[in-house]
């Protein structure tokens, strides 16, 4: 037995023992700030409340418990608090501003980044797996209308006044063989409450966490990763794989402006998050999960250079046009500042009336400080103070938990460009081909959903890697760029083996729907069970669908992947995971049944029915 495989197990073991003693953990997330600058309320994710933080003191006053996971939280202009919770079967809650329960409502599957209408009448929750915005009555905590975006929205903004809602979606909807894979901002229009366009982020944009609005609502601004996929992965240096990119939007009329950096030519600032602008308007923050810091940027002074570039004149060595903006690594040189703090996981970001930023630090239990005073005057030496939530976190005691946070961190990364949730967010696919040189060069192809990859090796599309464990351990040799102990890849193994399948929007109260059940007759009718049999069982029973460890000569190869085998994938999770096929040819499951499937390659489908093709992709989604 290998060494490597021999720690491996021994790693099992006591990470077995780690995780059933881990501490129960707050994971404080997202913050909103009371009308009055007096409360901060903070959502804690895994600990299903919401802390009431006072500032003035720096403790919290209160907790409210709400028994669910815990995803977002919003204050109206009369100081009432509206709080997102719940998977599947998700809520909206209503409370005042001591905490009393006044309403919930049932709303859809994953809800997050609740946001309240200007005056108070409406709030809107964005449904995550459902792809789409509910509109719901403040008063009578009743859904109103449900309106469909383009792929699970994650943040939300209000421009021109209230007139425009602009809502983040986390990843891009395309085939990845397309010239431009990029995910879109959608831009409402609140009194038809329809969509007025959905716009794309630059080339590569992915991975879309934080949106904010201007206090005076004319500008957007939008964080995201910004993946340099058509490069091949051969180096880090000067952003040759992934960016941290912040688009800028007009507020009052939709239109896109442009898109700049966060990282600088040396140093990458991996895995933005939340972003606000003060109270005042002239500081812009954003919070880096992926590097344990924040930068703090001069609003008016970036704006100016934004206008200057498109006039076409020089900004820096390298802007010259507005073209130019979103590929120069020194585009915040003098008017930004990077606080660094000792605080795993910066996510949420507020700032106070009198100057005081708050970032949540998910994985410590924090919240970090800092004053914008002190940073006017100390710049990057500015220091953030740390608020211990609950109790102190020690992670070297639970691996589960530090492999978590390991897989977050850009800070490991050479030059902290990256960390594998830049490719992988929530430890899933990030919608883009790769040009990985584990198998050539000149062969992009998906990245992969890590869910259950432990149970189903080989790992990698073309089944190159022999476990999940081999591939962890490469990942940070070929990706990271970076050597590390043996205890942190282990601790990364630890935790994607604990990541367990999100239930399908497709299911009907848990169980399959009537198309569905006729798809279950079909997929045995078009041989897929040949290759994705139900028999293998995960964890919870739940059915794998691969063959495990054989790879297919499907035929499906094109280019210099002409001929190549593939590695037969779990059906888990495949309703989250477009596009399809290992090139992302394939936009929907019906295409990859239909267009994508000349000669019954890859099931015998040329001769079902449009209702048949219909049922079969409904089943195949359910799980």
């Amino acid at each position: 037995m290998s060494t490597q495989k021999t720690l491996f197990i021994l790693g099992l073991l006591s990470g077995a023992i780690s995780a059933s003693a881990a501490p129960a953990y707050l994971s404080p997330e997202y913050l909103a700030l009371s009308p009055d600058g007096k409360t901060l309320y903070v959502t804690q994710a895994t600990a299903g409340k919401v802390a009431a933080f006072d500032p003035a003191t720096g403790k919290v006053a209160a907790e409210w418990p709400l028994k669910t996971s815990v995803s977002g939280v919003a204050v109206a202009p009369d100081g009432t608090v509206f709080v997102t919770g719940g998977e599947v079967d998700g809520t909206l809650f209503k409370m005042d501003a001591k905490g009393k329960a006044l309403g919930k409502v049932a709303v859809g599957h994953t809800p997050m980044a609740p946001i309240v209408s200007p005056d108070g009448s409406t709030v809107y929750v964005l449904n995550r797996f459902n792809n789409n915005v509910m509109a719901i009555n403040a008063a009578t905590m009743k859904v109103s209308a449900t309106l469909p975006v383009v792929r699970e929205p994650h943040a939300a903004a209000f421009g021109a006044g209230g007139k425009l809602l602009f809502i983040a979606n986390h990843l891009p909807y395309c085939r990845a063989t397309d010239d431009i894979v990029s995910a879109k901002v959608s831009v409402i229009d609140t009194a038809t409450f329809k969509v007025k366009e959905d716009i794309m982020l630059p080339n590569g944009s992915t991975g879309v966490r934080g949106m904010c609005a201007s206090p005076d609502g004319k500008f957007i601004y939008v964080t995201h990763t910004f993946g340099r996929y058509q490069l091949p992965t051969t180096q880090l240096e000067r952003g040759w794989m992934n960016t941290a990119g912040l688009s800028v939007f007009n507020g009052e009329t939709g239109k896109y402006v442009n898109t700049f950096l966060l990282d600088d030519v040396d140093l990458g600032a991996a895995n933005p998050w939340g972003v606000t602008v003060s109270p005042d308007g002239k500081a812009l923050i954003v919070a880096h999960a992926g590097t344990r810091e924040i930068s703090v940027i001069d609003r008016e002074a970036v704006h100016a250079r934004i206008d200057k570039a498109a006039k076409n004149e020089k900004v820096t060595e390298v802007t010259k046009s507005a073209a130019d903006v979103p590929n120069d690594l020194s585009f915040l040189v003098t008017i930004r500042n990077r606080i660094k703090f000792d605080g795993d996981g910066p996510r949420g970001v507020a700032v106070t009336p009198d100057g005081r930023v708050f970032v949540t630090c998910y994985f410590a239990d924090k919240l970090a400080e800092v004053k914008l005073a002190d940073v006017a005057q100390r710049g990057n030496t500015a220091k953030g103070e740390m608020i211990l939530l609950g109790k102190e976190v020690d992670l070297s005691k639970d691996r589960v938990r530090r492999g978590e946070m390991l897989w977050n961190d850009g800070a490991m990364c050479f030059q902290q460009w990256q960390s594998c949730a830049s490719c992988h967010p929530d430890a899933r696919s990030d919608a883009l081909n790769w040009d990985l040189i584990n198998d050539g060069i000149g062969n992009p192809k998906q990245s992969k959903n890590m869910v259950y990859s432990h149970l189903t090796p080989p790992t990698m599309v073309t089944g190159i890697r022999l476990d999940m464990q081999t591939c962890n351990r490469k990942g940070l040799t070929h990706i990271q760029f970076v050597v590390r102990p043996e205890e942190d890849a282990l601790c990364i193994d630890e935790y994607i083996m604990s990541i367990k399948p999100v239930p399908s929007p497709y299911l009907v109260k848990g169980a399959l729907s009537a198309s569905a059940k006729r798809g279950e007759g079909v997929f045995k009718k078009a041989g897929c069970a040949e290759c994705h049999p139900n028999d293998k069982k995960g964890p919870n029973g739940e059915r794998l669908f691969t063959v495990g460890g054989k790879k297919k000569f499907l035929l499906l190869g094109t280019g210099n992947e002409e001929g190549r085998e593939f590695d037969t994938t779990t059906l888990v999770e495949v309703w989250r995971t477009a596009p399809y096929l290992y090139d992302g040819r394939a936009l929907t499951m019906e295409e990859v049944l239909t267009t994508a499937n000349p000669g019954d390659v890859h099931g015998k489908t040329s001769k079902l029915s449009p209702t048949e093709i219909k049922d079969l992709a409904e089943y195949i989604l359910s799980y």
